[in-house]
């Protein structure tokens, strides 16, 4: 049935609850493998830090490589395929990570790599697609209190789980909340469906125009939270913190607050301020962590970056979809959401590498640096465009599948 645009606002409710019911699931199903993989590679399997960043970064390179043709699939097969296919595909493969080797688990973090370019893909675009242009942002901010609500309930409770029960019962819990997450996506609508490609029109590369300057931005500001999700749990150790669950709830605490209190700040901010208000929060968090190596440095300093962080996706997100022509929407955040895959995959491994030459603290400057780059390239580049429109404006409209 053909989507009404004047019905867009109404259709934030029942449905867009079943998109972030999915998500969180999900989430927190991953957020439960943050501080333990870590601990699992140094402490079981014997690795050292760049061992730690490799298998944390895996993930997020077979995402990289897969989001843009995913992107593609969503757009002509309709987004719920997407979200119940990748989180089964995730939950199951994480079964299997108390497989021995670390070679073994490296090839399962690939494969749960590829669920996860479908999930995020299908769940984002379908809260874009409930949502009226006047209030993208503030979608994108109430999606990602899903997203990083999850990652941040799920670290505490994979420590407690993984100190008390061992790493067998994260695995067995973590991919049972992923088989959860698809099991409520069946009951998500299916999404746009794009039609058949209109003659004359021109085909997208593997990267989609509209996403590509957003998502450099997002590279770099994205570097700080793989140094912080690989490093912190072991950087603890060495200020006598017990454990890293203090720190992870910290962080999300914070992004969940302004997200919520907050969720109209990209809007009002707008595509301009709203990046370099987020990425000068972050680089001066993460400049800090690395500067003042003391705990109360550490919390303080976790403060300020989970500041920034709560700003950064929901102010870039918009910029990206306002600029995509509706058919191509998946596509446009396929790519987007690649970039942020290219953060994790190359920026964990590179940070392990300045942790092995220096230590944690040079590896959240470093991420820190990283940040602040990305805040003048914000600044330096032009405004972001409104619409790619002309160039496809013969297409006709996408349906929505129920």
């Amino acid at each position: 049935m053909a989507a009404d645009p004047a019905r867009a606002p109404e259709r934030l409710g029942r449905h867009f609850i079943l998109v972030v019911a999915a998500a969180t699931f999900y989430f927190v199903g991953l957020g439960i493998l943050a501080p333990v993989l870590p601990r699992y590679v140094k402490d079981v399997l014997k690795g050292g830090g760049v061992e730690v960043g490799v298998v944390v970064g895996a993930f997020a390179v077979s995402a990289a490589v897969l989001r843009s043709w995913v992107g593609r699939q969503g757009d002509r097969r309709g987004r719920r395929v997407l979200v119940v296919g990748g989180c089964a595909a995730v939950g199951l493969t994480i079964f299997g990570y108390g497989l021995d080797g670390i070679a073994t688990l490296i090839l399962l973090r690939l494969v749960s790599g590829a669920g996860e370019a479908a999930v995020f893909v299908g769940a984002a675009t379908t809260a874009q697609d409930l949502a009226p242009p006047d209030r993208r942002g503030q979608a994108a901010s109430y999606f990602s209190i899903a997203v990083y609500g999850g990652l941040a309930l799920g670290p505490p409770i994979g420590e407690w789980i993984y100190r008390g029960h061992g790493p067998d019962t994260v695995w067995a819990v973590s991919g049972s909340l992923c088989l959860v997450a698809s099991l409520v996506g069946a009951t998500m609508p299916a999404g746009m469906r794009a039609p058949s490609w209109p003659s004359g029109a021109p085909r997208r590369g593997f990267l989609h125009p509209a996403a590509v300057r957003p998502g450099i931005i997002l590279t770099l500001g994205g570097m700080g939270y793989a140094g912080f999700s690989a490093f912190v749990p072991l950087y603890v150790d060495h200020l006598g913190i017990k454990s890293a669950g203090p720190v992870f709830i910290e962080y999300a605490l914070i992004v969940l607050s302004v997200r919520v209190v907050g969720s109209r700040l990209p809007d009002v901010l707008g595509s301009r301020r709203g990046p370099l208000v987020a990425l000068a929060l972050q680089a001066c968090g993460l400049l800090a962590m690395g500067a003042w190596g003391t705990a109360l440095g550490l919390y303080v300093s976790t403060a300020i970056y989970a500041s920034g962080v709560s700003l950064l996706y929901p102010a870039l997100f918009p910029i990206v979809v306002d600029a995509a022509p509706e058919a191509e929407r998946s596509h446009a955040i396929g790519t987007f959401t690649l970039f942020f895959d290219l953060s994790q995959g190359l920026g964990a491994p590179l940070l392990g590498l300045v942790v092995a030459a220096t230590s944690e603290r040079g590896a959240f400057a470093a991420a820190g640096l990283a940040s602040a780059l990305g805040w003048w390239l914000h600044r330096a580049t032009p405004r972001p465009a409104t619409a790619l429109t002309s160039a496809s404006a013969s297409r006709p409209p996408p349906e929505i599948g129920d």
